[in-house]
């Protein structure tokens, strides 16, 4: 049963083949025979999970049907769950027990999905390895020395371990579309808005946004077709109607225009990423699409603008982590400011430190316009150059990542070379844009993803592109090796 994806499930479950009861004890055992390999959940909820798929089961025999009624799934430990440890992967969050469902997981526990646990991921999301959480590194089911992307790394490994068919994930420069090409999944990061980000710790509200990580882009559609939708709770939430995702899946992918630009094809491309990005757009071509080759001027601008305006929100978001509320406090401080350095000192780790101080630094009076005000300018000239590009195709194609994933441990001394990896996701989060990684080959027995970007709130469209390429490829059937 764990080989099967979420939609197999659903028609499973309909035609009465197994039981979510059935499927969970399955899938919790397995958790438990292969987690401590690659530790891809910080924590577990058993009790939780066989009750809620009892009561799946339940509501099936009365008649009740859907999609995700009886799926198990696991939400990124970023997610508030009522009355279970939310920890973001850090110290600091250790001993949380939410008061509340995020909107996400209420909506996803209303639509029947049953909750496994809490997944793994960089402490208050801040990474592109999954290394810097306090529970310790995940590790990449395709190769354990290796990174499985970040921060939704817990996540991308416990679905490619199929440990699950799905789990839910955030994207802050990257951090779906990232870890999907590096563990062989697909990955969809919904247009700003479209998902609400209620009871979803910040990291950077204006770059936030949750969604799903799962094996193929029709298990996408049916995750996101339950967590999508206006929250008034979020006053970042778009009150758009959200279309049947699965409706649009087998349209005609005939005289779609696919932007390609031409700065994604830089020195800092591994070349042999490069070759299978190409192999896919003549994949695309066999289906119809026409290829067009576009300009993004100002994408070199992109990671300086990021690396200034999300450190500065996350500086603003953390100031509440003090020691005196809730989370982390330290053993008997002398007086409140030795209250306040020391339970943020001891609570965070050092990539946290690191952004939260360059934040504050870009945000401090002296040099506000200087660096934050120049960040927000590009950041409108990176938009720009988005809908500019959109006035001539209907989707941009590129690579996800510009190297297959990294070994453990060997970009820790070097935090910007970490971050020069997010090149190519980073622009989607500052536009707000839609993007999409799917599966595209390997390299060196490591996976490799294809990322696509459409116009805002055309998230059926990326998914129609994925499941049709899908459709005639089989790099997302492949397993890795021991899972």
């Amino acid at each position: 049963m764990h080989h099967m994806t979420l939609a197999e499930i659903a028609r499973g479950l309909a035609d009465k083949k197994f039981s979510s009861e059935e499927l969970t004890r399955t899938l919790l055992a397995r958790i438990a025979q292969l987690d401590p390999q690659i530790n891809s959940f910080i924590s577990l909820t058993e009790d939780l999970a066989l009750a809620q798929a009892k009561a799946a089961d339940a509501r099936r025999a009365s008649g009740e049907s859907g999609a995700l009624l009886g799926a198990p799934i696991a939400h990124k430990d970023l997610f508030c769950t009522l009355g279970i440890r939310t920890s973001c992967g850090s110290k600091m969050l250790d001993n949380f027990k939410a008061p509340y469902d995020a909107t996400v997981v209420s909506k996803l526990a209303a639509a029947g999905t049953v909750t496994l646990g809490k997944t793994n991921m960089d402490e208050f999301a801040m990474g592109s390895a999954n290394e810097s959480s306090w529970y310790g590194a995940v590790k990449n089911p395709w190769n354990l020395e290796h990174v499985p992307g970040g921060s939704s790394g817990g996540s991308a490994a416990a679905v490619a371990a199929r440990l699950l068919p799905a789990a839910t994930a955030t994207d802050t420069g990257g951090s779906i579309r990232q870890p999907a090409a590096f563990t062989n999944l697909t990955g969809l990061k919904p247009t700003y808005g479209r998902v609400s980000r209620w009871g979803m710790i910040a990291y950077a509200s204006s770059l936030d946004q949750g969604g799903p990580l799962a094996r193929t882009a029709e298990d996408c559609a049916l995750l996101l077709q339950g967590m999508a939708g206006f929250d008034p709770n979020d006053s970042t939430s778009i009150d758009e109607p959200v279309p049947d995702y699965s409706a649009s899946l087998n349209g005609s992918l005939q005289g779609l225009r696919i932007g390609v630009p031409k700065e994604y094809f830089s020195a800092g491309l591994d070349p042999r990423i490069a070759d299978l990005i190409h192999a896919s757009i003549k994949e695309l071509e066999k289906l119809g699409a026409v290829i067009k080759q576009i300009s993004l001027p100002n994408m070199q601008h992109a990671i300086p603008a990021y690396y200034v305006i999300a450190p500065a929100e996350a500086s603003s978001n953390l100031s509440r982590f003090d020691g005196v509320r809730f989370g982390y406090r330290c053993e008997n401080p002398r007086d409140l400011e030795d209250l306040y350095t020391r339970s943020r000192g001891e609570g965070f780790g050092s990539e946290v430190q690191r952004r939260i101080m360059v934040g504050a630094y870009a945000l401090s009076a002296g040099y506000y316009d200087a660096y934050y005000l120049k960040a927000q300018k590009i950041r409108r000239l990176v938009k720009n150059d988005f809908m500019n590009a959109f006035e001539e195709v209907d989707v941009i194609l590129g690579p996800t990542t510009p190297n297959p994933a990294w070994k453990l441990g060997a970009k820790n001394s070097d935090p910007v070379a970490a971050y020069l990896e997010d090149v190519y996701t980073i622009t989607a989060n500052l536009a707000g844009l839609p993007g999409l990684s799917m599966p595209a080959g390997f390299v060196d027995g490591l996976p490799v993803g294809v990322q696509l970007l459409a116009p805002y709130f055309q998230e059926g469209r990326l998914l129609n592109v994925a499941h049709q390429y899908q459709l005639n490829t089989d790099w997302h059937t492949r397993t890795p090796t021991g899972f």
